[in-house]
């Protein structure tokens, strides 16, 4: 690829020279960052600089949940975290994906609304009970946000329903639902090009530096400057911030080849969501299994562990698919970012260069709305 220094004079006037607004990232927090910016700033040079052809993080590498807390999840974050902020975590999550289907759309996501259900196993009798006990809170504390009564209840017919295996009972969530990450993606896409956002793919950030009030990218292409910078890589951004806490995460994930009279329909979790599976296609999407190795998967390389799939695939013979054959077709691995609490980082790092990291595995839920935020926090000294 052509270094920057080697490109035509139209070729550096358009994209190059005099950027107002400078994107890292080409994922839900890029792309939402640089369209909230173009309403603010309808003048401005706007440019979202990718390192691969598609995005390289987690925004079309996920499972496709529209999640925001199953019952065992919230339980659990009420004894580690304080009670304000598990639940202004749940509102940020709600919030953002009602941002996300504003600013995409429903049919663009290809949004389902089939609900999820909390799997609980044969072993988690006190899990259960415990959480089935404080169900009438956890119910009350989410109408608040959602305005929804009775948004969880026990399922207790779900394996036979489904045809699980291991499984005791469920807690469903009636309002949480599945989409699809690619029409999400370029949705995305075509809104900024709608919006004369310049992208340009195959360019890697390198070295971020502040100089005389311009932001200087080294790059996989040579030197861009900007006079405002938005930091979106998440995962892979300790490199930039090394001083933040941020830890990347990867996830691996699996999918089967089409199923003949599948009848699971909608999203599934257990082990407090470490483990996750829904439909599509007629076939079985399964990821997780981090928990088993959090050392090994704390890395940004985009690989499968034998280890972490094997589960996986355990996992589809043993309780998801107990009685029905199925075929593996293929495996991918995503880069999440997480750190000690579950708040995302939206801030400006440096005089000039912001960032919006740290999502904690729910890109898809609040993606868009801290990219709404971070445009607003670049634009409060404007260009």
């Amino acid at each position: 690829m052509l270094n920057v220094e080697k490109l035509s004079y139209w070729e550096r006037k358009t994209f190059f020279d005099k950027i107002d607004f400078l994107i890292i990232g080409a994922g839900i927090v890029g792309y939402s960052t640089a369209i909230n910016l173009r309403a603010l700033h309808p003048n401005s040079k706007i440019v979202i600089i990718e390192r691969g052809y598609l995005p390289s993080g987690a925004s079309s590498k996920n499972a496709g949940f529209a999640c925001f807390g199953s019952a065992t999840e919230l339980m659990d974050d009420l004894e580690s975290m304080p009670e304000k902020k598990v639940w202004d975590t749940v509102e940020l999550r709600w919030k953002g994906l009602m941002q996300l289907r504003e600013l995409i759309g429903d049919d663009n996501l290809k949004l389902q609304i089939n609900g999820s259900w909390d799997l609980i196993s044969n072993d988690q009798d006190p899990l259960f009970l415990k959480t089935k006990e404080n169900l009438p809170y956890l119910n009350a504390q989410i109408e608040k946000i959602t305005g929804e009564k009775d948004v969880y209840s026990i399922e207790s017919n779900i394996k036979s329903k489904f045809g699980f295996n291991k499984i005791k009972t469920s807690i469903k969530n009636r309002l949480e639902g599945q989409i699809d990450t690619a029409s999400m993606n370029e949705a995305f896409y075509k809104k900024a090009v709608n919006a004369s956002i310049h992208m340009l793919f195959g360019i890697e950030a390198e070295e971020i530096n502040n100089q005389d009030g311009n932001i200087i990218i080294s790059t996989s292409s040579g030197e861009i400057k900007a006079a405002k910078v938005a930091l979106c890589t998440n995962g892979f951004s300790k490199r930039f911030l090394p001083n933040e806490d941020i830890l990347p995460a990867r996830a691996q994930v699996l999918i089967t080849k089409p199923i003949k009279r599948l009848k699971l329909e909608g999203t599934f979790h257990f082990e407090q969501g470490y483990y996750y599976f829904r439909n599509i296609d007629n076939r079985i999407l399964l990821g997780g299994g981090r928990n088993i190795d959090f050392e090994g998967e704390t890395t940004t390389k985009l690989e499968n562990s034998t280890k972490i799939t094997h589960r996986l695939n355990q996992i589809l013979k043993d309780i998801v698919l107990p009685n029905t054959p199925f075929e593996l077709d293929h495996q991918w691995a995503g880069i999440m970012a997480v750190g000690k609490t579950k708040k995302p980082i939206i801030k400006e790092c440096l005089p000039n260069l912001y960032c919006g990291v740290r999502l904690g595995g729910m890109g898809v839920a609040i993606g868009s709305l801290v990219g709404k935020q971070l445009s607003e926090l670049m634009t409060i000294n404007k260009v």
